[in-house]
């Protein structure tokens, strides 16, 4: 997922965030994980906690497993996503 998808997904999120506030949260609680999983990394190795390097893994991965999960939901008519066709 490129920084301009992620953008675009904040702008609609920013827009109406009045009408989806659950939906905003729940993307603010991801860039969280996903800042999280990329600067954890280095702390890790640094400190030794081998056992967290996974973990960073999966919170830089968030916003991709997010959308994916999202879209297959939309897909199956189970959650109408419309930040997914931009």
């Amino acid at each position: 997922m490129t920084l301009a998808e992620l953008h675009r997904i904040k702008q609609w999120q920013l827009a109406h965030r009045r009408d989806h506030p659950l939906e905003y949260h729940c993307w603010d609680g991801v860039l969280t994980l996903w800042l999280m999983g990329w600067i954890g990394w280095l702390p890790a190795l640094a400190l030794d906690q081998l056992w967290a390097l996974p973990l960073c893994l999966l919170g830089a991965a968030s916003p991709n497993l997010y959308v994916a999960w999202r879209a297959s939901a939309h897909q199956r008519r189970r959650l109408r996503c419309d930040w997914l066709q931009g």
